[in-house]
């Protein structure tokens, strides 16, 4: 499997002074994570450094920006999905660049393998050609009524894991993914992706 690590999308994402990154404005916010794969095509990508568009796709690993995993010292929430995925969120922080960076581990909780559900890629047009990924993560500010998408580079390739097709029994993987940090006064967000529950995480 080729996963793209942190490490990647904080250049690719910092080196852009003039990032465009949209959050669409919600009219209500309230459901569960299968709620956030309903927004679709709205326009919630957000361009990278064109001096270096392909930084964000899928590299194998060893790359040469090595590999950023989450801290494991804290976690923020477990998410147990009914699908037998866990979500364990380890941080949502801030940087200077303007951007929310949230790392954390998924595993296989069964004795089986499981495939990624299709679903999890995003369903945003412009995602949809980039292959396996964790896209369809969003967030969503409550106060401000906002949801964030993860952030693309100039190709349209998600800052986020990608290339995980398959985990087997009991298999962990670590994630990062990457958006644009809501206003200072926001301290928390809700975690959303389809078919797992939604989870309220809080931004450092």
């Amino acid at each position: 499997m080729s996963v793209w690590h942190g490490a990647k999308a904080r250049r690719a994402a910092g080196a852009a002074l003039a990032t465009v990154a949209l959050s669409v404005s919600l009219t209500a916010c309230g459901g569960d994570g299968g709620d956030s794969g309903k927004d679709k095509d709205q326009s919630a990508s957000a361009s990278a450094s064109s001096s270096a568009p392909g930084d964000a796709k899928p590299k194998d690993g060893g790359g040469d920006g090595g590999t950023t995993v989450p801290d494991t010292s804290k976690t923020l929430v477990t998410i147990n999905g009914t699908n037998g995925f866990q979500f364990v969120i380890n941080s949502a922080d801030r940087d200077d660049g303007g951007f929310l960076t949230v790392m954390g581990s998924i595993k296989n909780t069964t004795n089986k393998q499981l495939a990624f559900p299709i679903v999890w890629n995003g369903q945003e047009s412009q995602v949809l050609r980039t292959g396996r990924s964790l896209a369809g993560i969003t967030l969503v500010d409550k106060a401000e009524k906002k949801r964030y998408y993860v952030l693309r580079d100039t190709d349209g390739y998600p800052l986020t894991t990608t290339g995980i097709a398959l985990l087997k029994a009991n298999e962990s993987v670590d994630f990062f993914a990457q958006f644009p940090a809501p206003p200072e006064s926001t301290t928390k967000v809700d975690f959303q992706l389809p078919l797992m529950p939604t989870a309220t995480i809080e931004i450092s």
